[in-house]
């Protein structure tokens, strides 16, 4: 990795769980990492339940939009953590690929959103710690 690792969250919509993981790399990273995320199929918008369990967190999410994947952005990334993307997301060698398997938060309450919430800050803290010298 270089002197600064790029990390890439990708899932299907880019509305939910890999916005849940940027937004906390990027906060508990404090510009240590550089953090893109992306979908393979991006909705319109964020799930508005997304936004409601992150701003519980003193995280704004209310400015941030669905982007498309592309071959550059996993390119550029030194860590790919997928979600349910499935094989939507392009392999290349020397690039470090997680898939975690966590619960899709569209169509869920919001007591379910904050348990996949609460799932994706723990696992980023994991990664940030293994990623990033002490």
């Amino acid at each position: 990795m270089g002197e600064k690792p790029v990390v890439l969250f990708v899932c299907v919509h880019n509305a939910g769980r890999s916005q849940m993981a940027a937004a906390f790399l990027e906060q508990l990273a404090n510009q240590r990492v550089l953090v893109a995320s992306a979908g393979s199929d991006p909705a319109s918008q964020l799930n508005p339940a997304v936004i409601s369990v992150m701003a519980e967190e003193g995280i704004d999410l209310t400015s941030r939009s669905p982007a498309r994947l592309d071959a550059q952005m996993v390119k550029a990334a030194d860590v790919v953590v997928t979600m349910g993307c499935g094989d939507a997301c392009p392999i290349y060698p020397s690039k470090r690929y997680l898939d975690w398997a966590l619960a899709d938060p569209a169509g869920q309450d919001l007591a379910s959103v904050r348990v996949i919430r609460d799932e994706i800050k723990s696992r980023v803290e994991a990664l940030l710690a293994e990623i990033t010298p002490p």
